[in-house]
This record gives structure tokens, sequence and C-alpha cells, in this order.
């Protein structure tokens, strides 16, 4: 089916509808990676490196997506990864929530985002709050209570994140706040994009860069560059704090950023239910290989002690059913469903759900396989080095 004005068929054309609509600043924060953006680009382009063994006859007629990811059942592996201030619509996590309920999937909050945890639990109670190893352990914990008693199922702790923010193609300039200087400064890009403008100005919103899940209980929603100070002023987590975390939060625990073997391991040792194989969207050690590439050496270190998730990369469906048959629980995206917000709110973040959930249908006949739970890595081919040397 081709795309329509208000359709699109692929997550490669929904991009391109974000970057047509979208400011040049916000857009290329979407973008984002640091340095080189050597990660960045293999996150995605080590999926093309994997080939299928497909059957030709006797395919079932049904396939089964369904799976069960950190307690939650959900009606197929993907997952709405976390990600922080979104300025792409002013609807923003809320939207996001109420699409990935319709697709009947879960989604992951940041500590970063846009809306409170309370609003996004309400439009999606299959919830999971994300959080970084931010302040002392009192506020650490009053966050995750607070996520709690919104009704959050899962604890995401994402680990992997240097501060580096250079860019060889330019880092896009981000206000504290918009007030009449910076609505002047960025004007100039901000009136070549009428649309984007336009949905706001009908919301009745600017787009806000405070980040109201960083505040506990009475304080004000502290702004974005505010909270990111105090978390690079907060020494670096240890496992021995991911396992007094873990000991507070009685349910689903996941630690997010996990490429080494030895680092899976020890988040095992650290009591985690979850690990997420993730570069942080080639956002944190630039060089670092792909997500996918990483993932098998984790599930071997792991077996099935914990479920192993894959973030990173994932524009298709036949992504999806690559990373499950290396050993993924299921995968989260980021980057894909922005740019479906972008390109058209919350029917956009549906339609890139949809494209990734045909895609796996017609991956799974194409292979032969009636569920996601009989994939095995004998139906890819994966070339000698793929997975590069961790030992």
């Amino acid at each position: 089916m081709a795309s329509t004005k208000d359709w699109f068929e692929t997550v490669a054309e929904a991009q391109a509808r974000a970057k047509k609509r979208l400011p040049r600043s916000v857009y290329l924060a979407l973008v984002a990676g640091t340095e080189k953006g050597l990660t960045s680009r293999d996150n995605e382009l080590a999926f093309d490196e994997l080939g299928f063994r497909p059957h030709m006859a006797d395919l079932p007629e049904k396939r089964e997506l369904a799976t069960t990811v950190m307690g939650q059942d959900v009606s197929f592996p993907v997952l709405i990864s976390p990600t922080g201030v979104q300025a792409v619509h002013p609807d923003g996590e809320v939207a996001v929530a109420r699409a990935a309920a319709a697709e009947g999937t879960a989604m992951g909050l940041s500590s970063f985002a846009s809306k409170p945890v309370e609003e996004v639990a309400a439009a999606n109670p299959q919830l999971f709050f994300q959080m970084y190893w931010c302040g002392d352990r009192d506020r650490i914990l009053a966050r995750a209570e607070r996520a709690r008693a919104a009704g959050a199922k899962g604890l995401i702790v994402t680990l992997d994140w240097s501060f580096a923010s250079r860019r060889d193609w330019g880092a896009p300039p981000i206000p504290e706040k918009i007030d009449l200087k910076n609505a002047v400064k960025f004007a100039p890009e901000v009136l070549r994009k009428p649309r984007w403008l336009a949905t706001f100005v009908r919301s009745g919103a600017l787009p806000d860069l405070t980040v109201p899940n960083m505040a506990l209980p009475g304080e004000p929603a502290p702004g974005f560059f505010g909270a990111y100070f105090e978390w690079m002023q907060t020494p670096l987590a240890r496992w021995e704090d991911i396992a007094w975390l873990r000991e507070k939060w009685d349910g689903p625990f996941m630690v997010k950023g996990i490429s080494r073997p030895d680092d899976a391991r020890r988040a095992v040792d650290a009591g985690v239910t979850a690990i997420s194989v993730s570069t942080h969207g080639g956002n944190n050690l630039d060089g670092t290989p792909g997500a996918i590439r990483s993932l098998p050496g984790v599930v071997d270190a792991v077996g099935d002690r914990v479920e192993v998730l894959l973030d990173g990369g994932v524009r298709r469906g036949s992504d999806v059913v690559k990373a499950m048959a290396l050993g993924a629980r299921a995968v989260m995206i980021g980057r894909a469903y922005l740019w479906g917000m972008a390109a058209n709110g919350e029917r956009g973040v549906q339609n890139v759900l949809s494209i990734l959930r045909s895609g796996m249908n017609e991956t799974l006949m194409g292979l032969g396989k009636s569920s996601v739970h009989d994939l095995t890595r004998e139906d890819v081919l994966v070339p000698p080095g793929f997975t590069r040397d961790w030992s």
C-alpha cells in the first residue's frame, strides 16, 4: 500500500516527513549521536549484514506475535523506549502512551520526559519508569516511589552515558527556556516550519523544557539543564548502588545500556530481572559496536536467568525478528516512534507500531514460523566477525 497524506508505509518515510516538518534544531536533536556518529550508524547498518534462511512451502497460516515482557502481556514484542524532553508535538508522551496502548504494548517513560508520570500512566497502565543515577539515594528512591504510586509496573535504570555532546555535524542549540529573546533567535527556522508551529499554537502552549518527573512531591518541576547539571554532578553509579535500588524496588527491574558479557553477569548478580542491550542510540561512547552485534554475547552470558531486550537501530519488523532470533525477548524503539510522532502525532506513532507489527508477521511467514517463540539463531545468517570479540 502506497503512502498517503495521513499514512506512511515505512519508518524511513516517517523520518523524511519528520525532517520536512520539524525545525532544524529539533530534528537534529532527534538524530543526535556523538562525535563521528560511528555507533549511531552501526546500530542501524549492522542489521543489514544479517540474512534470513526462508522456507518456500508448508508455511503457517497464522503467526503468533504476543509475548510477556517484565511481567506485562504485550500483543507483539516492540516496546516504546524512554526518550527525554520532546518538542516534536504538544501532546508529548501522553499521546505516545495512548498509541502504545491502542497497539497493545508497553511504554518506557523517561525521568527527563516532558509529561508527568501520573498523566502518562493514566493513558497507558503498562508503564515502566526510567531513571538515571541522579542525586543522592534519598532523592533517587523518592522518584522511584513517586512512579510506583502513579502505577508504574517496572523500573528501568539507564547506565550508559558518558556526557559527551560533541558532534562532527554540529550539536543543535537548545535554549534554557522559551522567552522573548529565544523566540526571536529561533524565529527564522521556526517560521520556515509553519505546520509544526501551528500544532503548538492550536494547543495553546509552547515547547516545554521542564522535566516534571525529576521533581519530588511538592517541588516545582526543574528545567532540563538544571536537572542535567544535577545528574552530571552525581557520583557515578556502582554495582552496589544498583543492588541497593533493586532491593528497594520490589518488582520488574531493568538495567539499560549493557554491551559487555561481563557487565551483563554483574547486572544479574545485582538482582536485575531484565537487561537492555543498548548504546543509548549512539549517544554514549562513540566507536561502541551497534547493539545488535553485542546481543548474542550478552544472551550467552546470562542464559535464561533474566530477560534480554535489544534497543538500537530497529527500523523494520524484520529487524525485530533478527533480534529475537539472536536471543532478544523483545525490542525497544526510540527514534522510529519520534519520527512517527513528528509526522502525524499520535496516529503517526501508531502507524510506526503497525508497520513493525506487519513486518514481523510477514517475516515470520517467510521463515515458516508460527510464533515469535519458535525463532532460533538457525533462522538468520550471521557473517564471520559480526559479533566482534568480547572475550
